[in-house]
């Protein structure tokens, strides 16, 4: 079982250390930063676009932040005594921590309404309330996630798990968004194997629009079937997307893929977010998450940047009870030595045009396998 210890940096902000099972009981004495750190950062700020109803967060902080230490200067290595790191012990499973350059936070509210009928929403401002944490997966400062043994990304939903509980507590969070950048084509700023939670005060505009569909969805059937649950039966029925299926998840290219690699993981229970995934659930998440990062990479010669992001029901009436979690994993890589750039209608229209057909990636990522897993692994899509 995975046991948890917290502890205070020296300016003051949260770690958590998240031990796998059968780690020995920590020292109190690596709990303790020692390092002279300057204070906190004041708050940034949000900002009201009224074109689009979408809150921007503002934080120019930002640009001093860390960007591609060499492995002697990683700030999220184990503490050594050259490198005085952000993690004090000298050795970790997996460790959670507030972000020391963050968008959002370190303070949490309500943010204004923006609705008023008499008001435009012009000039609309108020602090970036939220939360930005840090997690990293391993204490090794190369590898990757799909590289983690079972127990360590146990380990790591487990914690993904217990800080979507925590920070959909705090005052005014109106949504959990766990998620990992991969690669310097994505634009990660540290090599370390690592993700982050936001924690926002407002609903996202991506989420918001998810959101609106499944709401509507779930009226349109009397309250008795989501969205994602109608998507799923309708994937496995026609079956040339499904990349896996198993007890408790299935994995598919969406029929509408937008990305050039695009796949959506789905629990078959309706459930929220990632704290309500009982102990079965987690198990073979854990199982098929990996898969589909190794299947990524068998691809390609080389590894596949991607964007691993955790959809969780925002933490609103109407949108919560229709909601449903979900893994939305994309790369923008569509050939070895290509990338699809989001340019004019995509950046600025929204409007996405795909490079490859839904149906060849899923049939790729079939084929992609890993024949050792054929028999502990949830079985292949039918058409595979």
């Amino acid at each position: 079982m995975t046991r948890l210890s917290r502890t205070l940096l020296a300016d003051g902000r949260e770690l958590l250390y998240f031990d796998d099972a059968g780690t020995l009981p920590r020292d109190p004495a690596t709990l303790v930063d020692n390092r002279d750190l300057p204070p906190r950062a004041e708050p940034g700020e949000v900002r009201f676009d009224a074109l689009s109803g979408d809150w921007v967060a503002v934080a120019a902080h930002r640009q001093s932040r860390t960007h591609l230490p060499p492995a002697d200067q990683c700030p999220i290595c184990p503490t050594t005594p050259a490198n005085p790191s952000e993690i004090p012990a000298p050795d970790y499973d997996v460790v959670v921590f507030e972000n020391r350059f963050p968008s959002l936070g370190p303070v949490t509210g309500e943010l204004p309404h923006a609705g008023a009928p008499e008001h435009s929403g012009w000039g609309l401002s108020a602090p970036a309330y939220g939360r930005c944490e840090v997690v990293s997966f391993t204490p090794q400062h190369t590898g990757s996630f799909a590289e983690l043994s079972e127990q360590r990304a146990r380990t790591v939903i487990d914690a993904w798990a217990q800080r979507t509980e925590a920070l959909s507590a705090l005052p005014g969070i109106k949504q959990v968004f766990p998620f990992e950048n991969r690669g310097a084509d994505i634009g990660v700023t540290l090599h370390h194997p690592h993700g982050q939670i936001y924690a926002y005060p407002y609903v996202t505009p991506r989420a918001g629009v998810l959101a609106a569909a499944a709401a509507a969805h779930f009226e349109r059937s009397g309250g008795k079937e989501s969205l994602a649950a109608s998507i799923l039966r309708s994937e496995q029925n026609d079956g040339s997307r499904m990349i896996l299926e198993g007890e408790h998840f299935s994995a598919y290219v969406p029929f509408a893929a937008r990305w050039p690699l695009e796949i959506h993981l789905v629990p078959h229970r309706h459930v929220p977010d990632l704290a309500a995934l009982d102990g079965a659930e987690r198990e073979e998440l854990t199982v098929v998450y990996l898969d589909l990062l190794k299947r990524l990479d068998r691809l390609y010669p080389t590894p596949t940047p991607y964007i691993s992001a955790w959809h969780q029901a925002p933490l609103v009436a109407g949108l919560r009870e229709s909601g449903r979690l979900h893994l939305q994993l994309t790369s923008p890589r569509r050939a070895a030595d290509k990338l699809k750039f989001l340019a004019g209608s995509e950046a600025a229209m929204g409007a996405f045009i795909n490079d490859t057909t839904p149906e060849a990636v899923a049939e790729r990522l079939r084929m992609v396998a890993d024949p050792a897993l054929a028999t502990a692994a949830p079985q292949e899509g039918k058409h595979a």
